[in-house]
C-alpha cells in the first residue's frame, strides 16, 4: 500500500520507532511556535536546560493572548519573552501583530515541514499542508532543544470531500459537519486528513479553518495536501520558494474513510457547551441573539472578514446586540483599512478590537448575564467566556453578520435576499514583517519582573503514596474546568499564585485542601470520567496540580495533549480496568498506593486501595514516559540525559 500525506511526512522526520499504528514514534521538528499564555513557561524551562541557541529551523514566540495590560504582569512578562527570545534565537511577534496560527500560516508555514506548537490550535499549520502538532510548552521546549518529539503513531482517517460548496456555506459549517460524524471524543491517536476532488475548491483559509477546528476532534493533527492552491497561497504571502508538492499516493492507505459531499452541507451550529453539540441552523433559526463576534484563529483571515463586510455594508447592526470584529492578524487588518471594508464594518456599529485571541478566551467581551453569543471561534465550554451564565454558539462568519444585523440567529440559506459577497482574494498580500523581530543572539540581558518564577519541579516518584481523593469530576472536563484563563492568566509565570485557582470555578476549595494535605505529607489524587482535559494545551492544567501535591489522575479515558502533560510533570494518568468503579470511588476517601517503582517499571496496571478496599488501574504508557514519571518529570529526565551525555 501507498503512503498517505501525513505518513510522507512523518517518514521524512522519523528519529526514533517504526511507522506501526499504536508504537510510540520519535519525530524531527523543523518548527516550533508558542503564545505568550504558555510560552513564559516554555522560555523558563528552556533556560533551566542550559542550551544557548534552539536548534530547529525556526522558532517563533507570539504575545496574542494576554494583551490586556492590566497591572505589570502581562507587560512584564512580555519584556521577558522580547529578551529571552532575543538571546537564545526566537523570532518575536509583538503584541497587535495577530493571533499565532493566522500570523504563521500567513509567514513562516512550511508544506511538508513539522510544526509543534505550545497551544492546541496548532494544526491550523495542517491547511497549508504541515503536520502541526499541539503540546505543552515543555515539549516545545524540548524540541527547540533539538529534542525529538514522541508521540503514538496515529492511524489516518480520510475524509474525501467531493462537490462545491454552495454560496453562504463555508467551511466552518464542513468542520462543525465533521465534529457532527466524529464527536469530541474517541479520536486520540489519529490523524485526519483531507482528499477528494472537493479540496481543490478550498483555499488554504477555507483549509485552515477546518484544521484549525479539527482540534476540537481531539485527534493528534489534521491536514491538506500541498497543491496548486497552495502554491497560490504562498506566491500572494511572497513565499513561493517555500512550496513543494505534496499528495498522498493513489493507493494510500487509511483507517477509516468519511465521504462528503460539499454540495449537501448546509449551515450548521454548535451549541453549548460542546463544539460537537452540531444542529442545522434551520433548526434553530430566530433564536434572540445578544452579542455576535467574529475573529480568532478559526475564522479572521482576509476572506472571513471581507465577507463579513460586504454582508453588513450599507445596514446597521441591531440595537438589541453587541457586534465585536477582531482581525486575525496586523496583514488583515491593515488590508481591510486600506480597501474601505474596515469603514463599512464600522458604520455599521461593530466594536473592533485588536488581532489578538480576545473573547475567544475569555479575555473580554464577556457576555451579559444568561447571554445567547454567537462566535466563530472554536471552542464554547461553559464559563470560556467569563460570564458562568453565557450560552455560546458556534457558527460561520456569514451566518454571524446576518444574524448581528437581524438580532437573531439567521439560516443563511433559507433567510436571505441578494446576492452573495464575491470576495476577490488578491494575487499579493500586504508584507510587512516589521513586527517581527528577528533575534540578536548572545550578550542579551534578560528581564525578569517580579512575576516571573522557577519552574517547578517535582521529586522522583515514591514507591509508596497515600492520602486523599481530593476530587471527583465527570465526563469532558476541560483544561478551562482545570485552571481557568482570562483574568487568571497573568499568573501563568507565577506557579504559586496561579495555582489557588485550580478548579476554582468546579470546586473552590480544592487548592486550599491540596495545600493542606501536602503540608501534612500527603498527596492528592484526581478521579475522572472519559474524556478528561479536553481543550487547551495548556500545561499549567498539570504544573498547578503537581504543585499541589496531585500525583495521580485516575479517569476512563484521557485526551492526548493532557495526558503527555500529566506524564510530563510526574502525575500518573491512569484509566479504569472496569469503568463501573469509577460510580464507587467516593471524593474525601482514603488512597494508598503501593509498589509503585515496579508497576510504572515493568506491568501494565497497577492497584489503589480507597477506604481499604482494592481498584485495578491501567498503566497506558510507553518505556520513555514511564522512565520519565519515575524521574519525577520531562524536566528531571531531560537533565539526566544531559547529564549523563
Amino acid at each position: 500500500m501507498g503512503f498517505s500525506a501525513a505518513y510522507k511526512i512523518l517518514k521524512n522526520h522519523l528519529v526514533s520507532g517504526e511507522l506501526n499504528q499504536g508504537e510510540e514514534i520519535g519525530i524531527r521538528i523543523d518548527q516550533t511556535l508558542t503564545q505568550d499564555a504558555t510560552g513564559t513557561m516554555a522560555y523558563l524551562q528552556f533556560e533551566a536546560m542550559g542550551i544557548d541557541r534552539v536548534k530547529t529551523d525556526i522558532s517563533v514566540s507570539y504575545v496574542d493572548h494576554n494583551t490586556l495590560q492590566m497591572g505589570f504582569e502581562n507587560a512584564d512578562d512580555h519584556r521577558y519573552l522580547q529578551t529571552v527570545n532575543s538571546k537564545h534565537g526566537i523570532y518575536y511577534s509583538k503584541a497587535g501583530n495577530g493571533i499565532c496560527h493566522q500570523v504563521h500560516l500567513e509567514r513562516f508555514g512550511k508544506p511538508g515541514s513539522t510544526l509543534l506548537g505550545s497551544d492546541s490550535h496548532t494544526p491550523t499549520g495542517g491547511g497549508i499542508g504541515m503536520i502541526a502538532i499541539g503540546a505543552g510548552g515543555l515539549d516545545v521546549a524540548v524540541a527547540m532543544g533539538g529534542g525529538p518529539f514522541y508521540l503514538t503513531c496515529p492511524g489516518v482517517v480520510n475524509v474525501r470531500l467531493t462537490g462545491k460548496l454552495r454560496p453562504w456555506v463555508s467551511s466552518k459549517d464542513v468542520i462543525l459537519k465533521v465534529l457532527e460524524i466524529l464527536t469530541t471524543k474517541g479520536n486520540v491517536g489519529t490523524v485526519v486528513e483531507y482528499t477528494g476532488p472537493g479540496i481543490k475548491t478550498l483555499s488554504v483559509p477555507e483549509r485552515a479553518t477546518i484544521t484549525n477546528m479539527g482540534a476540537e476532534l481531539g485527534v493528534t493533527t489534521s491536514l491538506f495536501p500541498s497543491d496548486e492552491n497552495t502554491l497560490a497561497f504562498l506566491k500572494a504571502q511572497g513565499r513561493e520558494a517555500d512550496f513543494i508538492e505534496l499528495l498522498p499516493d493513489e493507493n494510500a492507505e487509511y483507517v477509516r474513510t468519511i465521504d462528503i459531499d460539499l454540495s449537501e452541507i448546509v449551515p450548521m451550529v454548535a451549541c453549548p457547551h460542546s463544539p460537537d453539540n452540531v444542529k442545522k441552523i434551520s433548526d434553530l433559526a430566530g433564536l434572540k441573539v445578544d452579542q455576535v463576534a467574529v475573529g480568532s484563529c478559526t475564522n479572521s483571515s482576509y476572506k472571513d472578514l471581507m465577507t463579513v463586510a460586504g454582508i453588513i455594508k450599507g445596514k446597521k447592526v441591531h440595537p438589541d446586540v453587541s457586534f465585536i470584529v477582531a482581525p486575525g492578524s496586523k496583514q488583515v487588518f491593515e488590508m481591510i483599512s486600506r480597501n474601505g471594508a474596515l469603514a463599512d464594518i464600522i458604520a455599521s456599529g461593530a466594536r473592533i478590537m485588536e488581532s489578538a485571541c480576545g473573547f475567544c478566551i475569555g479575555s473580554g467581551q464577556a457576555p451579559v448575564t444568561e447571554g445567547i453569543s454567537l462566535r466563530t471561534n472554536n471552542r464554547n465550554f461553559e464559563g470560556r467566556s467569563g460570564t458562568a451564565s453565557g450560552k455560546i454558539y458556534l457558527v460561520s462568519p456569514e451566518a454571524a453578520a446576518l444574524s448581528a444585523i437581524k438580532g437573531e440567529l439567521v439560516d443563511p440559506l433559507g433567510s436571505v435576499s441578494g446576492d452573495y459577497p464575491d470576495v476577490d482574494v488578491p494575487d499579493s498580500f500586504l508584507i510587512d514583517d516589521s513586527m517581527v523581530l528577528e533575534p540578536e543572539f548572545g550578550n542579551v540581558e534578560v528581564f525578569r519582573g517580579p512575576n516571573i518564577g522557577e519552574p517547578p519541579v517535582t521529586d522522583k516518584l515514591l514507591d509508596s503514596i497515600s492520602g486523599k481523593i481530593g476530587l471527583k469530576v465527570g465526563d469532558k472536563i476541560t483544561t478551562d474546568h482545570i485552571m481557568p484563563a482570562g483574568q487568571r492568566l497573568k499568573y501563568r509565570s507565577n506557579i504559586p499564585e496561579y495555582s489557588k485557582y485550580v478548579f476554582e470555578n468546579v470546586d473552590s476549595e480544592f487548592s486550599s485542601r491540596s495545600l493542606d494535605l501536602k503540608k501534612q505529607g500527603l498527596y492528592t489524587v484526581i478521579v475522572g470520567g472519559e474524556s478528561y482535559g479536553q481543550g487547551s494545551s495548556r500545561e499549567h492544567a498539570a504544573i498547578c496540580p503537581m504543585y499541589l501535591g496531585v500525583r495521580a489522575v485516575i479517569a476512563k479515558s484521557f485526551e492526548r495533549i493532557h495526558s503527555a502533560n500529566l506524564i510530563n510533570f510526574g502525575i500518573l494518568p491512569l484509566i479504569f480496568e472496569n469503568p463501573a468503579d469509577y460510580d464507587e470511588i467516593e471524593q474525601g476517601g482514603d488512597f494508598v498506593f503501593e509498589g509503585l517503582h515496579d508497576a510504572v517499571k515493568n506491568r501494565d496496571s497497577v492497584s489503589i486501595k480507597v477506604n481499604n478496599k482494592s481498584y485495578v488501574l491501567l498503566i497506558t504508557a510507553s518505556e520513555r514516559q514511564r522512565n520519565i514519571l519515575l524521574s519525577g518529570g520531562l524536566l528531571n529526565y531531560t537533565r539526566e540525559i544531559m547529564s549523563d551525555k
